[in-house]
C-alpha cells in the first residue's frame, strides 16, 4: 500500500452512508491505513457536553427530559423525538451542523500540516447538509434496507418498526449515490470490504501524490 506519508497535497475526503451500513468500519480500515479520521458524529457528542453552549440550547428547545441522569444529554431520548418528528429533526440540524462543522474544518487544518496523505470526515449527513461540496472526493458506503434492518435491531436494540422510521427518514441510497465519488459495498465478509477500501485508499493516495 502507499504510504501515509507524503511531500504532495492533503486529499480530504468524506465518507458517508445511510444508518448503520458500517461507515465506521470502512473507517476504521481507512484509519489503519495511515489516513487521519474525523468522527463528526464524535464531534456531535461534544458540541453538547454540558460545558458547551449547545447543551442548554438543545434542553430548551427539546425539553429537560432529553438529559439524563449523567446530566448530559441522552442521545436515545432526543432520537425518539426527532426521529419521529422530521421538523424536530430539521430544527436540530440547524443548531448542531454549524458547530459541527466549523470543529471539523478546524481539524482538518490540523491535519494539513501533519504531512499525511488522506484526512477523512466520517459525516452521516455530509450530502444532506450541503457540506459534500467542500471535499475532494465523497466515499459512500452501502448495505441494503435489509442488512440495514437486522443491525440497528441487532446491535441497537430497537423495534422492527422504529429502526424502518430512521432508515426511512434519511436520503435515499440512490439520491446519496449521485453525489459519490467511490461506492464501497459493506454487507459481505469484512475481507471483501477491505478489499474495496485498498482500491479507494490506492487511488486517492495517487491523487495526492500527483
Amino acid at each position: 500500500m502507499p504510504d501515509a506519508q507524503h511531500a504532495g497535497r492533503m486529499v480530504v475526503v468524506g465518507l458517508t452512508g445511510g444508518i448503520c451500513s458500517g461507515k465506521s468500519t470502512v473507517a476504521a480500515l481507512f484509519k489503519n491505513l495511515g489516513a487521519i479520521v474525523i468522527d463528526a458524529d464524535q464531534v456531535a457528542h461534544e458540541v453538547v457536553e454540558p460545558d458547551r453552549p449547545l447543551f442548554e440550547v438543545v434542553a430548551s428547545t427539546f425539553g429537560r427530559e432529553v438529559i439524563g441522569a449523567d446530566g448530559r444529554i441522552d442521545r436515545g431520548r432526543l432520537g425518539a423525538i426527532v426521529f419521529a418528528d422530521p421538523k424536530a429533526r430539521r430544527r436540530l440540524e440547524e443548531l448542531l451542523h454549524p458547530a459541527i462543522i466549523q470543529e471539523c474544518e478546524r481539524r482538518i487544518r490540523l491535519a494539513e500540516v501533519s504531512g499525511v496523505a488522506v484526512c477523512l470526515v466520517d459525516a452521516a449527513l455530509l450530502i444532506e447538509s450541503g457540506w459534500y461540496t467542500r471535499f475532494n472526493a465523497v466515499i459512500l458506503v452501502e448495505a441494503s434496507e435489509t442488512v440495514q434492518l437486522d443491525r440497528l435491531v441487532g446491535s441497537r436494540g430497537l423495534s422492527r418498526d422504529d429502526a424502518m422510521l430512521r432508515i426511512r427518514s434519511q436520503m435515499s441510497q440512490e439520491e446519496k449515490r449521485r453525489h459519490a465519488h467511490y461506492v464501497i459495498e459493506n454487507e459481505g465478509p469484512l475481507d471483501e470490504t477491505e478489499r474495496q477500501v485498498n482500491v479507494v485508499w490506492e487511488q486517492l493516495c495517487a491523487t495526492a501524490s500527483s
